[in-house]
């Protein structure tokens, strides 16, 4: 949108990363909703934490965590923060295989098999929203045929069907997405 190649951008659904750890929970951060404040244990604790590194989202994400903590990743020494460089399902497998703590987006969580000892240990904290939205492209800058389907889906998705299509979608029996209606933690 910034960049001007959508037209219109409206919000269509949310959900949400959470904070995975050992049920053991060093950092004694289980039950919280600041994950800033749960980062600033798991460092103080020097706590295991396994970090994607992938340069996604959700290491983006991450990074910005540390930093409103107030802490650079850069600087960690003493081998607790692990950057594995890769996915979420391995940052999950490492996670559990070390017992650290991990950042992850909820609907991989929810369908992830290995997830050893491994519990939700903070959720709900605003910082850790994740929203979606449809974006109408620029006509000018898209082909011809590609306009009218694209407008189409835009509405569908934002429409009462649409929108209770993206509310019913459930991994493990949880909503993976709200409909953009429903308020946000």
């Amino acid at each position: 949108m910034a960049e001007g190649h959508g037209v219109e951008r409206h919000m269509l659904a949310w959900n949400d990363f959470i904070v995975v750890g050992p049920k053991a929970d060093p950092a004694r951060i289980a039950g919280g909703h600041d994950a800033e404040a749960a980062l600033v244990a798991i460092e103080r604790a020097r706590a295991p934490f396994v970090s994607r590194g992938d340069k996604s989202g959700t290491d983006a994400l991450e990074k910005r965590l540390w930093h409103a903590a107030g802490l650079d990743p850069k600087t960690f020494t003493g081998g607790w923060y692990r950057d594995i460089g890769g996915g979420m399902g391995a940052a999950l497998n490492a996670a559990a295989a070390m017992g650290a703590y991990t950042i992850s987006d909820r609907g991989t969580w929810l369908s992830f098999g290995n997830k050893g000892d491994l519990i939700v240990v903070v959720e709900g904290a605003r910082a850790l929203l994740n929203r979606y939205s449809v974006i109408v492209p620029k006509p000018e800058e898209h082909r011809p045929e590609g306009r009218e389907p694209a407008r189409r889906l835009a509405a569908w998705l934002l429409s009462e069907e649409g929108q209770r299509a993206i509310g019913g979608y459930r991994v493990a029996g949880e909503a993976l997405f709200h409909p953009a209606a429903e308020p946000a933690p």
